[in-house]
């Protein structure tokens, strides 16, 4: 079993209760907005990464692809930062995972989980600072939204 890491639009912040559950993640997954590379340093010396760049993510984040499809415990992942972005074809594709609205979305759609973990860095637009956990093998996975606690930012 594999214990992944899903977020979004951190904008430069790395909360203290987002580095505490890099720990015992095994994966990580990134969709972009992330605005600084030692953010991308940080997740990638957790193990192994998935990151893709942003709207936001200018120069400094040229080599980060705009895309990825990757696969873990059998889950065949689709990343992108805006799900405007994403095609139309999506045969092998488990789960599709998009930032960019900072809204926790989750959803399925003729078999596909749609999953968009919110932003869990400056808090924007009066939303949730979220992100989320998944457990997977074997193909099979298990969900779980996780809301951190803020005051102001």
């Amino acid at each position: 079993m594999k214990h992944i890491l899903i977020l979004s639009d951190t904008h430069g912040l790395l909360r203290e209760e987002v580095k505490a559950l890099l720990a015992p993640a095994d994966v990580v997954i990134h969709a972009g907005d992330i605005n600084t590379p030692a953010i991308v340093d940080t997740l990638r010396a957790a193990g192994e990464s998935y990151i893709v760049r942003g709207n936001n993510d200018k120069d400094w984040a040229a080599d980060l692809p705009h895309s990825l499809t990757f696969t873990v415990e059998g889950i065949r992942f689709f990343l992108v930062h805006n799900k405007k972005d994403v095609p139309k074809d999506l045969s092998g594709v488990d789960v599709v995972v998009f930032g960019h609205s900072h809204k926790y979305e989750e959803r399925e759609e003729n078999g596909v989980l749609w999953l968009n973990p919110g932003s869990c860095g400056r808090r924007r637009f009066h939303q949730e600072i979220t992100l989320c956990r998944m457990e997977a093998e074997d193909g099979h996975f298990k969900v779980e939204k996780c809301l951190i606690p803020h005051e102001g930012a």
